[in-house]
């Protein structure tokens, strides 16, 4: 009878029509992704950074969430009218900022990047734009740490990768932690997990002087160089002709202007530009942030806030469930072929499909994301970013659908088969209406629970550009320090995009539960 099936196997459409257009269309939409040279001559210079956190370099307005802002920000406004190039923003994860550069997505990184000789082997960099020094934060109930030796045997935390983690790496009686966000280093002082931060000095400044609780303390420690990245060898003529720009910046007091109304011209910055002009500039930038950061307090304008939070929610959830739909499809298409490849396919077929499943079973969902949307194109397939996180998605869950469907197809009795062939059925048309259906209604419960699981995983794709609700949640805590409101907010955007599929699937179960009694 196996035999039998396999001859048939090759006829047998078990996917329905609409879950093959959708994973065509979704296939298809990849090539979107591959732009000639030729067109993106004609487009702006993109330039990127991670504007969820990122405090003062790039970020969103606190009282405009549509608004970009940031010293950073302003400086490449003025650099694109210095090289008389429109410049485009793009939104990228810190971690995935450089492997975007070596993938094409965008020309140049600013992001507060550190010129060492470590990271120029990755990348090449601009002359340097800003100079600034590691500066030390405490809490002003605390122990009074003014120096790097006074940190000894004390608990400090620093974002890693950076100088200052390198500063304390020499000081083994120091306890370092390292964090990925700048707010998650000071919250952690405010609540007393640590006793000090050792950070860049635009980062004490906005995270430490503008908080009531801590304080900066001693004198500036070494030295720090920003530059702009590009990647490795691939953008002299535009290196060269962003450095033009940026000294002409610094002659004509372009540079030095944008810095004083962020209250970041130094004395260290004087001395390295050789700039000792004062410009009669008020610092209205600073005096925004610090107003809008200390503004209006209370419930009253806590809700106020939250409300307009809505439109960024919504617009992160559309993009969630959109994410999750397609993926979902693509799960469910492909996790079926996998299963019946592995109940009734051939033999070398049958080898792949368990092969497959046990590879991606094996692997974490997060390099495969990465893998697809930033190795790829390596091998000449450049995908976009929606179509990746689609794909990944899909991909990853089928392998676990494919077990669900091959436990509900071996549960279903061998009598059911027998019965269908017995009515002059054939194998295909058995599995495509007797067997499959039952196993269908079997794992039903299981296929939402996945749903649900893929929901709340899709927040992974974050990492690939794609700004949802979990991208979302972490730029507007981190903007406002508020970790409890927002996310209970998020919390319950994610409750609401899932319950619908519950009760629909409920419903879905009861109804293939009940038999079909024709009435007389």
């Amino acid at each position: 009878m196996k035999h039998g099936m396999r001859r048939h196997l090759a006829r047998f459409l078990t996917v329905p029509h609409w879950i093959l257009c959708a994973m065509v269309v979704v296939l298809l939409a990849g090539a979107g992704g591959v732009m000639p040279q030729a067109a993106r001559a004609e487009q702006p210079l993109r330039w990127a950074a991670d504007a969820s956190a990122d405090v003062p370099y790039t970020f969103h307005d606190l009282n405009d969430q549509s608004r970009l802002t940031g010293f950073e920000y302003d400086l490449m406004q003025s650099l694109g009218e210095h090289i008389h190039i429109p410049l485009q923003f793009v939104q990228n994860d810190w971690d995935g900022l450089i492997p975007g550069l070596q993938r094409g997505l965008y020309e140049m990184v600013i992001c507060g990047i550190e010129i060492t000789p470590e990271h120029a082997e990755g990348i090449d960099f601009s002359a340097p734009y800003y100079v600034t020094s590691e500066r030390i934060v405490v809490r002003r109930n605390g122990p009074a740490l003014s120096g790097l030796e006074a940190l000894n045997g004390h608990v400090v935390g620093t974002i890693k990768a950076t100088q200052a983690e390198r500063i304390l790496a020499n000081h083994p009686q120091v306890q370092v932690r390292t964090y990925d966000e700048e707010t998650n280093v000071f919250m952690d002082l405010v609540n007393g997990r640590t006793d000090a931060v050792l950070i860049d000095g635009p980062i004490a400044q906005y995270y430490g002087a503008t908080n009531p609780d801590l304080q900066v303390v001693g004198e500036p420690i070494g030295t720090v160089s920003y530059g702009i990245a590009f990647a490795k060898g691939k953008s002299a003529a535009l290196r060269e002709q962003v450095n033009t720009a940026l000294e002409a910046m610094k002659k004509d007091g372009s540079l030095h202007r944008i810095l004083t109304r962020w209250n970041l011209w130094t004395p260290q910055m004087a001395r390295w530009s050789e700039d000792v002009s004062a410009p009669a500039i008020e610092p209205t930038s600073w005096n925004d942030y610090v107003a809008a950061l200390h503004g209006a307090s209370g419930w009253h304008a806590k809700l106020v806030r939250y409300a307009s939070f809505v439109p960024l929610l919504a617009k992160g959830a559309v993009l969630t469930l959109l994410v999750s739909l397609c993926a979902m499809v693509l799960a469910v298409g492909l996790g079926l072929t996998l299963a019946l490849l592995r109940l009734y396919g051939p033999a070398p077929l049958a080898t792949l499909s368990s092969f497959y499943v046990e590879v991606v079973r094996g692997t974490p969902l997060l390099i495969q994301i990465l893998l697809i949307f930033y190795g790829l194109p390596q091998c000449g397939l450049n995908l976009t970013p929606f179509v990746a996180g689609v794909l990944a998605l899909g991909l990853n869950y089928a392998a676990y659908e494919a077990e669900n469907y091959r436990a509900g197809l071996q549960s279903v009795a061998r009598g059911q088969m027998e019965a269908a062939l017995a009515l002059n059925m054939t194998h295909v048309q058995a599995l495509r209406y007797v067997v499959v259906p039952q196993a269908f209604r079997l794992v039903m419960p299981v296929m939402t629970n996945d749903f649900i699981s893929l929901l709340k995983d899709s927040s992974l794709v974050s990492v690939i550009t794609l700004t949802e609700l979990t991208q979302t949640y972490i730029r507007l805590s981190s903007t406002y320090f508020d970790y409890f409101g927002t996310g209970l907010m998020v919390g319950g955007a994610y409750l609401l995009l899932g319950l619908p599929f519950v009760r629909l699937a409920r419903m879905a179960e009861k109804k293939l539960s009940q038999p079909h009694i024709r009435r007389r």
